[in-house]
């Protein structure tokens, strides 16, 4: 992989973000001067032999024999796969995808001894809310490229001025362009960690922390830390299994007794998932080494593997082009073992029982939003039991695990109604 990064003198630097209205400052707030902390603009390149190499791994694909039944049960069928896979190696425009990226205004700076690349897209309206979005696996900031207009710019997206917010989109350690953590100790609160001092780097003194997948692991460590500045947070896949209902979980136990219908369907889901799709997670929480030996030579393997997540679907909201942009990325990057150790880190847990943990201790106000098929579907009984200080809840009627993704507009008009009594009154 190879970008091209620029490390232009501070004048410079200031001058060029400026232009691009990428950073703003609060009065009296500076970036310190030094590699440490210099926040360097960025520029997706990746050499055409990169490209070309991947095309001929594509071609050269050794097949497994067809699966034994007639529906996705030992996996996403071969003919299936084939179709994407064929058209990924001839028709499938990696620069198309590049250029999304490179179309908004991208940085890298270094935060506890790695690089980490972000995208920071300012509103044109005063006084926009500062929010910054977490994605998840197998995601990457292709997933949220969708709500940046709606959430920048909502007079052209059936909201108002004083809907608008500033946006910064980091991408995970071991995601994407960020770096690769050389030790152990990236879970998601050091990961909340940098992501507060990111903020503080910009400028922002207020701000909101949104996440899905493991961005509300992350999103609810920075509320439970509660960093100068944050206000609050959204989570869309939030930790609300109630601890009792998890250890039945774990054990394979059937539904606690006395659980509302809506409990009783949460829970039916939930067991659901454990047991028939969660043997993703299993792998890279005990041996993502070994995942990536596998996914790393084979880029068929990787983009089946991926697939395979969100039940094998998805296709049903995405198009092939932007599955494909995400799968790519991790290709390009070499990111399968890296992006897969976040789950060791965790000692294999699920992203709702790393989010699960401590959610008493948070104090600062928490919105959620649930989308019909996703993993589950939280209910506000348990919600309010996990969460003291909830100040918005509401079940919308489409989307599912990759909401901002397959839903961009009606999640960004969530995010301007989840948000709207944080804003501070001007």
């Amino acid at each position: 992989m190879s970008t091209m990064s620029l490390t232009p003198t501070r004048r410079d630097l200031l001058a060029a973000a400026a232009a691009a209205g990428a950073i703003g400052f609060l009065p009296g707030a500076a970036l310190t001067a030094g590699a440490d902390d210099s926040i360097r603009p960025f520029t997706v390149n990746i050499p055409q032999e990169e490209i070309t190499e991947l095309r001929l791994r594509i071609a050269a694909t050794r097949w497994p024999d067809q699966e034994t039944v007639n529906d996705r049960s030992q996996g996403i069928q071969l003919a299936k796969l084939q179709a994407i896979v064929r058209y990924w190696g001839t028709d499938y425009d990696w620069r198309k995808g590049e250029a999304k990226l490179n179309a908004l205004p991208q940085f890298m700076t270094e935060i506890d001894g790695l690089d980490i690349h972000f995208l920071h897209v300012r509103s044109k309206h005063p006084n926009a809310l500062p929010l910054i979005m977490t994605h998840g696996w197998p995601g990457s900031v292709f997933e949220l490229l969708k709500t940046v207009g709606p959430l920048t710019d909502p007079t052209k997206h059936g909201g108002s001025p004083e809907d608008a917010f500033d946006l910064v989109l980091p991408s995970m350690p071991g995601y994407g362009f960020s770096g690769k953590p050389k030790g152990t100790g990236w879970k998601p609160d050091r990961i909340a960690r940098a992501w507060a001092e990111l903020m503080e780097r910009l400028g922002y003194g207020r701000y909101v922390a949104q996440g899905g997948d493991w961005g509300s692991p992350i999103s609810s460590a920075m509320a439970r830390q509660a960093p100068r500045g944050l206000l609050g947070i959204h989570i869309n896949l939030p930790a609300t299994i109630p601890p009792d209902v998890a250890a039945v979980l774990a054990s394979g136990g059937p539904a606690p007794a006395g659980l509302t219908e809506k409990e009783r369907a949460a829970f039916s889901s939930l067991d659901t998932f454990y047991k028939k799709y969660r043997a993703y997670a299993a792998m890279m929480g005990t041996r993502p080494q070994m995942i990536g030996y596998a996914l790393t030579d084979s880029p068929v393997g990787l983009a089946a593997f991926m697939y395979d997540y969100n039940n094998g679907e998805p296709e049903r909201l995405l198009s092939k082009d932007e599955m494909l942009d995400d799968v790519t990325l991790y290709w390009l990057t070499n990111s399968a073992t890296s992006s897969a150790r976040l789950y060791w880190e965790t000692m294999g847990q699920s992203v709702l029982l790393a989010a699960a943990q401590k959610t008493a201790e948070i104090s600062l106000p928490v919105a959620i939003t649930v989308f019909p098929e996703e993993v589950y579907r939280a209910p506000e009984t348990w919600a309010r039991r996990a969460y003291r200080n909830l100040i918005y809840f509401n079940e919308v009627d489409k989307g599912g695990h990759f909401a901002a993704w397959e839903e961009p507009e009606l999640f960004s008009a969530e995010l301007r109604a989840a948000f709207r009594s944080l804003r501070p009154a001007h």
